[in-house]
């Protein structure tokens, strides 16, 4: 049934009609009315970030932990540009996710924030959706959420200001999302796919993001073929407590499991694009065959060339291999029998050196990834400290973990941090930053997770040096002081901003600091004191 109302009111009422009951955003001209009827006439609630950027970031994280589309709402010009960094984040973490973006009056070309905003969204990856009109606001937004959940990225809705007030039909309308998994693998290629599974003595599965859904079908699979099992950084925590899991394949293994790839003879991919990184630019991939399983076809082949590819649904598949190994009765390939599975997935703890006034820093985090909560939802911010955390700090399931690093930015995590912390209110979330991350990024939206109440540590790795450049310099015996900065003191600033703030120089004032954190009331930050020479270097 339509009822008549303005389009600014559609459009926050087709919002809601996709169940969503969170925005997040900055409030502009092109914007706020829509805003208003989104929190009044909707029942949302409305999240304003200090920053546009922010704003979205918040989105993606929401939409990773929570499972559901994110939506942010910013208003035009430099509003949008203020969003570039964010939407490629997120359109390179294949993130569903809906901006809602005034423009400036389509009567005005003139006005002095107009930009072309397709041609700009277009640099980003992110999708375009425009209200053609005030009569299809409606199907408009409706086609942006159809769009973000079956292309897996951003949709930037374009609205123009002058529509706003114009009076519509509003019908509700929530277009069915085909992405049902419905691929099978079938054909020659399976035969050929299953004929090399079936002759290796050394096979070892590897699941990425994709497979997440995938997991109890792939662990079968493993057990049969007595295969160990291995994620990318994206799917870290997949196969948990089983006892031949080798964690994260690649740049990012322990020694054991790097040794333990190179011996294998087959590695069975699914829903991993096998990135760089995942395959040490393909090293760990040459003299194996390599089988890639994705329901994506331009997933396929992007890094290697594999010996047999099947575009289908990692679930599925799994089945299928697993019904025709047994129907041929094939034997188990014993590789798991060999395996000392105690070395498999510990990282070495490096040197115990200590100089005055820092902490070791592999020392500290191996400290915390004991005493921080175990529920925790993980973020990582960009930095040289991210790979350590990655490999060192546990979390319970691949939805826990959010990485930030898809666009090799820095200063993009405590963003996500609050957006993650919103999505699961019941949780406490850890975010590691840098010094150079916090300072771009970090401090303007610290106190939006102090106005919120948010269960939120953040962990501040201050070297006091822009570390991956600074080792650069050392790298080459040239003079890094261009890269080391005399930053203020960042608990000090937390405690300004209505949080609490913890300086941590030794391993005594660390346990102060975690004493706190069990009796913590609201957002906290522990700054960790590092020394610049000694941070290990970036596993990627």
């Amino acid at each position: 049934m339509s009822k008549k109302m303005s389009v600014y009111q559609s459009i926050a009422r087709s919002v809601s009609d996709h169940g969503v009951e969170t925005m997040f955003g900055l409030m502009g001209d092109a914007n706020l009315f829509l805003v208003d009827s989104f929190v009044r006439d909707c029942a949302g609630r409305f999240v304003p970030a200090a920053h546009e950027g922010s704003s979205v970031l918040m989105a993606l994280a929401y939409a990773h932990v929570a499972g559901k589309v994110g939506v942010a709402s910013v208003t035009h010009g430099p509003a949008l540009t203020n969003c570039v960094t964010a939407l490629t984040e997120g359109v390179r973490g294949h993130i569903p996710m809906v901006l809602l973006a005034g423009d400036t009056p389509v009567a005005n070309p003139r006005h002095l924030q107009s930009i072309d905003q397709r041609e700009l969204v277009k640099t980003t990856g992110a999708g375009f959706e425009q209200v053609r009109a005030p009569e299809t606001a409606g199907m408009d937004i409706e086609r942006a959420f159809y769009r973000a959940q079956v292309e897996r990225r951003p949709i930037v809705v374009n609205m123009p200001a002058d529509f706003m007030w114009q009076e519509t039909e509003h019908e509700t309308r929530v277009l069915d999302v085909f992405t049902a998994p419905g691929g099978v693998a079938q054909g020659d290629i399976l035969d050929e796919a299953i004929g090399m599974i079936a002759s290796a003595r050394r096979p070892l599965i590897l699941a990425g993001a994709g497979a997440v859904g995938a997991r109890d079908q792939l662990i079968k699979l493993a057990d049969r073929l007595e295969a160990p099992l291995a994620t990318t950084l994206k799917a870290k925590a997949l196969f948990n407590n089983h006892p031949y899991n080798i964690d994260i394949f690649g740049t990012l293994s322990t020694p054991a499991a790097y040794d333990l790839i190179a011996q294998s003879d087959c590695i069975i991919c699914f829903g991993t694009g096998l990135h760089d990184f995942t395959t040490d630019r393909g090293k760990l991939m040459k003299g194996k065959r390599i089988i890639q399983v994705d329901i994506e076809p331009t997933a396929i082949g992007g890094g290697l060339h594999p010996d047999a590819a099947l575009v289908a649904d990692s679930g599925l598949t799994a089945d299928t291999i697993l019904y025709w190994l047994n129907e041929a009765e094939i034997p188990a390939s014993g590789f798991t029998r060999e395996l000392d599975t105690k070395t498999l997935t510990t990282h070495p703890t490096g040197n115990d050196k200590s100089v005055e006034g820092v902490v070791n820093y592999v020392k500290t985090i191996e400290r915390l990834n004991v005493a921080l909560p175990q529920d925790r939802v993980l973020i990582t911010d960009g930095g040289r400290f991210m790979t350590e955390v990655w490999c060192r700090i546990s979390v319970p399931d691949p939805q826990s973990f959010v990485v930030t690093a898809n666009f090799g930015s820095i200063g993009l995590g405590l963003q996500e941090a609050i957006g993650a912390g919103l999505a699961a209110p019941d949780r406490p979330v850890v975010i590691f930053t840098g010094d150079g991350g916090f300072m771009m990024g970090g401090i303007n939206e610290f106190n939006t997770a102090v106005r919120l109440g948010l269960d939120l540590i953040v962990i501040v790795a201050n070297d006091s040096a822009y570390g991956a450049e600074h080792i650069q310099f050392l790298d080459r015996k040239m003079d890094p002081s261009l890269t080391q900065f005399d930053w203020p003191s960042f608990a000090a600033i937390a405690n300004s901003l209505g949080g609490h703030g913890i300086e941590v120089r030794s391993d005594e004032e660390l346990e102060h600091a975690l004493e706190a954190v069990e009796n913590r009331t609201g957002p906290m930050l522990i700054e960790l004191h590092l020394d610049p020479n000694d941070v290990p270097r970036m596993r990627i």
